[in-house]
């Protein structure tokens, strides 16, 4: 494409600045389209059904975790009150396993994103700086499809949407930057210490368990609390409760110290991947 035709020294000194990084999203933000089609698409290639696994994955997960925590643990979410309380455990889960999914997701595949596409490094016209955020796409894809899922089964369940689930996407905004910044540091590690990607898939599944994701924060010990809350995916978790489960708007003054944060980390994160990414192609 026209667009990524520039000749570009792999060696020379690369911007770092977060407009620069705007700047090269949007110069290719008709690649990054293309390729985020061609990654989900890809994902189910060769298979029978194709693209409706992403919509049958969730349903499928959320009908597992309505039995088991009902039906075999009888499990109740704290403050909720009345007979549907089994199904309702089960959507209220399913909210923190979307938004642990999509952290995750990105997370996990960051350290091998540019150990699998080398042949893209080895070519000194493609903007490498996008494949982190062709990887959020193709996660955001699956995390809509799953939201998608979960907004029909409350629904079903309840007989009403909240109005307030219009403020979602306010809501993962600030996650999403914050798992970009992440990611670049990852892909940018991943090169040098092949041992990252085997860390990290350790690190999420210790999140998972470390996250509001099974049970409410208020069930944690006091002296405990304070980590549960240092954990980078509880205030997510529980704002996009309020909005979907509980009908409450936003947290707008944690959301605004959020993503000023996020966007501060994915700012460093870009810059170490633009500094260190003269040596991708040495190494690799």
């Amino acid at each position: 494409m026209s667009h990524t035709s520039i000749a570009i020294n792999p060696h020379a000194v690369q911007p770092t600045s977060i407009l620069s990084l705007v700047k090269s999203l949007w110069r290719n933000r008709q690649l990054i389209m293309q390729m985020t089609k061609r990654e989900v698409v890809g994902r189910y290639k060769g298979s029978v059904m194709g693209l409706t696994w992403s919509f049958f994955n969730p349903v499928f997960m959320l009908v597992v975790y309505t039995f088991v925590f009902s039906e075999i643990f009888k499990s109740r979410w704290g403050g909720m009150g009345g007979d549907d309380s089994k199904t309702q455990f089960a959507v209220v889960l399913f909210v923190g396993m979307i938004v642990l999914g999509l952290f995750s997701e990105v997370l996990n595949r960051a350290p091998g994103l540019i150990l699998s596409n080398v042949n893209y490094v080895k070519k000194v016209v493609f903007p490498i700086e996008i494949l982190p955020v062709i990887a959020m796409g193709a996660a955001l894809f699956h995390s809509l499809i799953s939201l998608g899922v979960l907004l029909a089964a409350f629904a079903l369940f309840n007989s009403y949407l909240n109005w307030t689930a219009i403020f979602i996407p306010l809501v993962l905004l600030p996650l999403v930057i914050l798992t970009l910044g992440l990611a670049w540091m990852l892909a940018s590690l991943g090169v040098f210490l092949r041992d990252v990607g085997q860390t990290i898939g350790i690190i999420t599944t210790v999140l998972m368990f470390l996250s509001p994701v099974f049970y409410p924060v208020n069930a944690v010990p006091e002296r405990f609390r304070s980590f549960i809350m240092a954990n980078p995916l509880t205030f997510i978790i529980e704002q996009a409760r309020e909005v979907l489960i509980w009908g409450h708007l936003p947290n707008w003054m944690g959301l605004g110290i959020y993503t000023l944060a996020a966007i501060i980390v994915a700012w460093l994160g870009y810059a170490l991947f633009q500094k260190t990414r003269k040596g991708f192609a040495d190494v690799l």
